[in-house]
């Protein structure tokens, strides 16, 4: 299987996480035009499974090091499977608490809340259980990116030309996303071998742990997003012949949604042998700098603000890179 073989290889991967996972969300705002949130999630969950395959039995069948694909999912231990498997429904859970909270609350109180606590946690909790990295500046860096998100917030607030008032629910299916967010990967991690190159029996290889975190997303789903379905958060409830309606351009944009962001996950994990889960997952939340991007140069979401809102988005791109590049640099200390 394929296995990347250097640090400065791992930090690239980093950054495509990064990149995929910021930019995932323009498949969901292109079908959004048409078609409503939980309609879009059954494709985007199906581009998920349908990647985790597709690396398996490409990337994760070839070379000579580690444990080709196949044969590693048949030795697995049911343990590690069911890490895997629980990583995905845990994942499936925060993202759509998270698209909940945003309904309820609006992006500019849910989404700082949502991922900057995913963000401090997720490493927090990844460097406890794997610490790799010099503790200080990764840390130091954490508190950039963590600043640079609630920067982020205080910038939509003031150009917000209606104050909405934030309810008790909306945040606390924040903090609920937020959590379980930070969990997730955590998950997947424990289920995974140390040494990629020599990978120990019953643990899986970064390719296989894919495919049963997204067999965990798929098989979640149908408990989660029918519940979304028949009690939305808004709009009036859905049935599987609305989804039936949607055409096969709107089904493809869904797809290629969950392929992006599959392509991020694989990417995070493989970097994980050279630059340790807590870099690993801290930089590929650097998506949130990623996303800011397309929605203020792109989609256009600050066009006429002030001088005030300016600032602080130059100060939260200032802050986001300073924090990832410290995250980097912890991996060489």
């Amino acid at each position: 299987m394929f296995i990347p073989q250097t640090y400065s290889l791992a930090v690239i991967l980093c950054i495509i996480t990064m990149l995929c996972w910021g930019s995932w969300g323009n498949t969901q705002k292109l079908a959004g035009k048409t078609w409503r949130f939980e309609l879009f999630y059954w494709d985007f969950v199906t581009g998920i499974l349908i990647f985790s395959l597709l690396f398996g039995f490409t990337l994760g069948s070839i070379g000579e090091h580690g444990r080709s694909f196949v044969p590693d999912i048949i030795q697995a231990d049911a343990g590690n499977i069911l890490n895997a498997f629980l990583g995905g429904v845990v994942f499936n859970a925060s993202n759509i608490l998270l698209v909940a909270a945003m309904a309820i609350a609006g992006m500019a109180v849910a989404f700082p809340v949502g991922v900057g606590i995913a963000l401090a946690l997720g490493v927090i909790i990844n460097y406890i259980f794997t610490p790799k990295g010099d503790p200080v500046i990764l840390f130091s860096g954490l508190a950039l990116i963590v600043a640079a998100i609630v920067i982020d917030a205080i910038a939509y607030k003031k150009h917000s030309t209606t104050l909405q008032k934030v309810s008790g629910k909306g945040i606390l299916l924040s903090v609920g996303a937020g959590v379980l967010m930070s969990l997730f990967y955590r998950f997947v991690a424990s289920s995974m071998v140390t040494d990629f190159t020599n990978p120990e029996a019953g643990r899986l290889t970064p390719y296989s742990a894919l495919f049963f975190f997204a067999a965990g997303v798929l098989v979640s789903n149908f408990l989660f997003n029918y519940i979304l379905m028949k009690k939305p958060v808004e709009g009036s409830p859905l049935t599987f012949s609305d989804y039936r309606k949607g055409s096969a351009k709107v089904h493809l944009i869904g797809i290629l949604g969950g392929l992006i962001w599959n392509l991020g996950m694989s990417m995070s994990i493989l970097a994980a042998d050279k630059a340790g889960f807590a870099i690993s997952y801290g930089l590929g939340q650097g998506a949130t700098l990623v996303a800011a991007f397309w929605g203020v140069f792109i989609w256009k979401e600050f066009k006429g603000a002030g001088k005030t809102v300016n600032t602080l988005l130059f100060l939260m791109f200032m802050a986001y890179l300073a924090g990832l590049a410290l995250l980097v640099y912890a991996g060489t200390r």
